[in-house]
């Protein structure tokens, strides 16, 4: 598997404990997905490195446009970060639109929340056109006054979004109180967003690549990536596959050589109660606060309250897990403030490592230097949501054709 070599081999990828606990994910049993050994050498049209909710999303993507795809993971599926997931899908930035059209511009900030807004809702499409929907929930979404944006602050971001398009409304504290029952808040209410079992949702995106021939091998860990001419070939811990394109789809685990555009590796702590012995709110709606960092919370599955937050940035990960009771009774007192109705005790418990950008929005496409290989990084508080970005835009770039929006997720793009 030679070839000329146009750029020097580089190690595949960061190695990082991703999450730590039991998530209520893994109480949930999902059918096998069949993997196997690499045991000599191979060719494909597309490597993917990943078999996380991104890798499974577009190696989905890819084979139904007709590519050869074989993805490689060093754990095997659905055993890296998708597992952590909380999986609120959602089509708003973890930074508000009027604040990121003061950051970048409005017209790319509007774009910005509009591809996203896009993709959701593609995710949707897809979903139920492939008889996946049965583990996806629509759910509208409650946004929380906070200490990023008070009363005036969400006034003021709702006139942005209705400018932009979005369908948003304002509520006052008095509003928020009489159909929520949380006291002294007031919020925007948005539509669109959808809840689901992130590992259910990647296995079933699996199963129909896999079904249209999709290789997957696993255990097998990226160790080198040697750009070729015309394609690639990735060095595993065993034997070599050369593809004529190659896809980080690795989650946190950042690809060494890949800039890193201002990304960073954040700590996060999650919850999910037992079954609430009453209703839990209004509509089951999402939730989440303009605060930095900000409490989020929804129902998951036999009326379990799923809560999570108090995110810390620069712990190294036996801090983050030494950190897990006392975060844990942090986010159960805040939950028991925000709805003294509930139940708020922990029956699951877990943290995890998940990836925040400068602007909240995440870095897809051609790597630079690299020639035939391509990254998605989802960094920011939609990872599902630019999981399926990421399929659009790299499915249409293998392709060789450009996406229109593909300047807003370039590694070379300047904010």
């Amino acid at each position: 598997m030679g070839g000329l070599l146009r750029d020097r081999p580089v190690s595949a990828t960061q190695s990082r404990k991703l999450r730590t606990g039991r998530s209520v994910w893994q109480g949930v049993p999902i059918p096998r997905i069949p993997a196997r050994r690499l045991q000599r050498d191979i060719a494909c049209d597309v490597l993917v490195i990943g078999a996380g909710i991104s890798g499974a999303l577009i190696a989905e993507r890819l084979t139904e446009d007709g590519f050869d795809v074989a993805v490689i993971d060093r754990r095997g599926p659905l055993a890296g970060s998708t597992t952590a997931s909380t999986a609120l899908l959602q089509y708003e930035l973890d930074m508000p639109l009027g604040r990121l059209a003061r950051r970048i511009g409005l017209s790319r900030a509007e774009r910005l929340w509009r591809r996203s807004k896009l993709a959701l809702d593609a995710l949707d499409e897809r979903l139920h056109r492939l008889g996946l929907g049965q583990d996806c929930t629509r759910r509208s979404s409650l946004y929380l006054q906070g200490d990023v944006l008070d009363a005036d602050g969400l006034r003021e971001e709702a006139a942005a979004r209705r400018r932009a398009g979005f369908e948003v409304s304002f509520l006052t504290r008095g509003k928020i109180e009489h159909l929520y029952g949380i006291k002294g808040r007031a919020a925007l209410l948005g539509h669109g967003g959808l809840t689901a079992d992130p590992r259910r949702l990647a296995a079933g995106f699996l199963r129909v690549a896999l079904e249209r021939k999709l290789r997957l091998y696993a255990p097998a860990e990226a160790m080198a990536v040697e750009p070729l001419a015309t394609g690639a070939v990735v060095h595993t811990d065993g034997p070599s596959i050369r593809a004529r394109a190659v896809v980080f789809a690795t989650g946190y685990e950042m690809p060494k050589g890949v800039p890193h555009k201002g990304h960073r590796i954040t700590s996060t702590w999650a919850l999910a109660t037992r079954p609430q012995p009453r209703a839990t709110w209004r509509d089951a709606v999402m939730i989440s606060e303009a605060s930095d960092p900000y409490l989020y919370l929804r129902v998951g599955p036999q009326g379990r309250i799923i809560c999570g937050g108090e995110d810390e940035a620069s712990i190294d990960q036996a801090t983050r897990d030494a950190l897990i009771p006392e975060k844990i009774a942090a986010l159960e007192t805040k939950l028991a403030r925000l709805m003294p109705h509930l139940h708020p005790k922990a029956d699951y418990a877990w943290a995890g490592s998940f990836g925040a950008s400068p602007t909240g929005s995440p870095s897809i496409g051609a790597v630079p230097g690299m020639k035939n290989c391509f990254a998605a990084l989802g960094y920011g508080g939609n990872g599902i949501t630019f999981s399926m970005l990421s399929a659009q835009i790299l499915a249409t770039a293998i392709a060789g054709h450009d996406d229109p929006d593909g300047d807003l997720f370039s590694f070379r793009r300047k904010f």
